[in-house]
C-alpha cells in the first residue's frame, strides 16, 4: 500500500483542485454545519444539501460512484442513532416485543433516525470530496492557516504519512506469520482461539516496538535537520480574490438552503 492510494483523483485539472486549501476546507466545514442545522424531515433541504455535493464533484471530475461508495463508511457510525427510532414519541407503526419489553417504532422515531444518516453520510462525502481535491501539503498548510494548533497539525500530518507505513509493517509480519503456519489437507490451518489470541497479541507487540523504533529514529534525523515543532513548505500560498468569492457564493447558497429549511 502507498500513499498515493488516496491521492489517485489529485493530479486531474479542475477550477475546484486550483481554489486554495483554506477557502475548500472552510466550505466544507460550513457545509458539515448546514447538514448539522438542517431540521429533521426536510427532505427538500437534504435534496439541495446533495445536489451541492453532487455540482461539486462534477466540477472537481471526480468520479462520483467512487466517493459515494468510499462514503457508505460512515454509515456504521450512525447506527449510533437507532434508539432514536424507539424513544421519539409519535404514531406508532410498528410494536414489538424485545426481552419481555414493549418498545414501539415511531413516525417521528423514523424521520429522526433517517435524517441523522443523512446528515452523517453527506457530511463523510464532502470530507471525501475535500481529501480528493486537496493535496496532502495544501490540507496540512489549510489546517495551520485556520489556526489550528501546530501539534495537532503535526499529529494529523504524521498520522497520515506513516499510516501506509505501518499497514505495510502489518502486512509483512502476517506474511512471516503465514509462512511460518503448516497445514495439513483436511484441517483447518491454525490452533484454538486461545492459540490464535497469544498471537495476534505477540504481533501487535511487536507492531508496537517496531514502530515505537521507528518513529524515534524519525524524530532524531528530523531534529538533526532543523526540525523545530513547525511543518514548513516552500510554497507560500496567498488567498485571491476569485477564490474569496467563490467560498462567499457557496456560503450564500448554504444559507439559502438552510433559511428555506427553516420557514
Amino acid at each position: 500500500m502507498h500513499i498515493s492510494h488516496l491521492d489517485q483523483h489529485l493530479n486531474l485539472e479542475s477550477p475546484i483542485h486550483r481554489l486554495d486549501g483554506r477557502i475548500k476546507l472552510i466550505a466544507v466545514l460550513a457545509f458539515v454545519l448546514a447538514c448539522s442545522l438542517t431540521p429533521p424531515g426536510r427532505w427538500g433541504a437534504f435534496a439541495a444539501l446533495g445536489a451541492v455535493w453532487v455540482g461539486a464533484t462534477a466540477l472537481a471530475r471526480v468520479p462520483h460512484r467512487l466517493l459515494l461508495r468510499r462514503g457508505l463508511v460512515a454509515l456504521p457510525f450512525a447506527l449510533a442513532a437507532l434508539t432514536l427510532l424507539f424513544t421519539r414519541p409519535g404514531e406508532v407503526w410498528i410494536a414489538m416485543t424485545l426481552g419481555g419489553w414493549q418498545v414501539h417504532v415511531t413516525d417521528q422515531g423514523f424521520i429522526a433516525f433517517l435524517s441523522v444518516m443523512l446528515k452523517s453520510w453527506l457530511s463523510a462525502l464532502m470530507a471525501l470530496w475535500l481529501t480528493a481535491t486537496t493535496s496532502y501539503p495544501a490540507l496540512v498548510q489549510a489546517l495551520r492557516g485556520i489556526g489550528v494548533p501546530r501539534l495537532v497539525v503535526a499529529i494529523i500530518a504524521f498520522m497520515y504519512r506513516y499510516l501506509f507505513v505501518l499497514a505495510d509493517e502489518a502486512q509483512r509480519l502476517l506474511q512471516a506469520r503465514e509462512a511460518r503456519s503448516a497445514r495439513r489437507d483436511g484441517y483447518p490451518a491454525g490452533g484454538s482461539i486461545l492459540w490464535r489470541a497469544r498471537v495476534a497479541g505477540g504481533m501487535v507487540g511487536s507492531l508496537f516496538l517496531r514502530s515505537y523504533e521507528r518513529s524515534e529514529r524519525i524524530y532524531q534525523a528530523m531534529v538533526s535537520r532543523g526540525y523545530a515543532g513547525e511543518l514548513r513548505t516552500l510554497e507560500a500560498s496567498c488567498l485571491r480574490l476569485k477564490d474569496v468569492a467563490v467560498f462567499l457564493g457557496f456560503v450564500c447558497l448554504l444559507g439559502v438552503i438552510e433559511g428555506l429549511a427553516h420557514l
